[in-house]
């Protein structure tokens, strides 16, 4: 994964080098007249050949540039601050599942808090979790992560979307059974460890979410929104 794609033809072969030739020539070990995929994590990707190995860099020809185009439903996870490092855990699941989005929640029952300089500190280790995450999936788009968000914000984005549903162990509606938008964006709004509370789960409902279930078992916050992005992915036909 690149920050910017090499463009082919004049200059030829392009030096990969930085974490991602490091990574490619000795961890990958990718040799002479192999294949691997450039992405600027946006969508736009090549098929290039290895024409030379460094130590820790490689020698690649680029082919032609192709864009992928965004999904026509985009599914965003409004993610509850897990304690400790399950945080990274929830964002790493998420992303290798599919999600297009990820913000970071202030839930009233979050055990994990974030001041102002945990917040900016944690919503960058995030990015570089989803980055990561994204490179293993072999993901062509990066999942961005927002800013750290409160209730009343999700509320504002809850109204905002084509359909949120929030993720709840005594809801009786399963999320199996929805009758899913084709297109816009979808908002899962998955809760921490000691649940949704009643006050944000009052506000959401009113502000258009459903309240949904997975199934009899209750999962951990973060895992929570990796099971469900799996069967929104067969609901919606992403992995069809």
């Amino acid at each position: 994964m690149v920050d910017t794609l090499p463009r082919p033809g004049a200059a030829g072969a392009v030096l990969l080098d930085g974490p991602e030739g490091r990574h490619a020539a000795t961890v990958q070990r990718l040799r002479v007249g192999e294949a691997l995929v450039l992405t600027d994590g946006a969508g736009a990707w090549t098929l290039g050949t290895v024409e030379e190995v460094r130590r820790d860099a490689l020698l690649v020809r680029p082919g032609e540039i192709r864009q992928d185009p965004p999904p026509p439903l985009r599914i965003v996870v409004v993610q509850a601050l897990p304690k400790g490092e399950r945080g990274e855990l929830a964002v790493d699941l998420a992303t290798e599942a599919g999600a297009d989005g990820i913000v970071p929640w202030a839930a009233a029952r979050s055990v994990a808090r974030w001041d102002r300089d945990k917040a900016t500190r944690g919503v960058e280790k995030w990015r570089a979790t989803a980055r990561s995450a994204a490179k293993q999936a072999r993901r062509r788009y990066v999942p961005p992560v927002d800013p750290l968000a409160g209730t009343a914000q999700v509320v504002e984005r809850i109204s905002a979307a084509t359909l949120a549903l929030v993720l709840h162990e005594s809801a009786t509606e399963p999320l199996t059974g929805l009758d899913l938008p084709a297109a816009g964006e979808l908002l899962l709004v998955v809760g921490p460890e000691g649940g949704v509370s009643p006050e944000e789960l009052t506000a959401f409902t009113g502000a258009g979410a459903r309240a949904v279930r997975l199934g009899p078992e209750v999962l951990r916050s973060s895992t929570a929104a990796a099971v469900a992005l799996g069967a929104l992915a067969v609901l919606t036909g992403r992995w069809g």
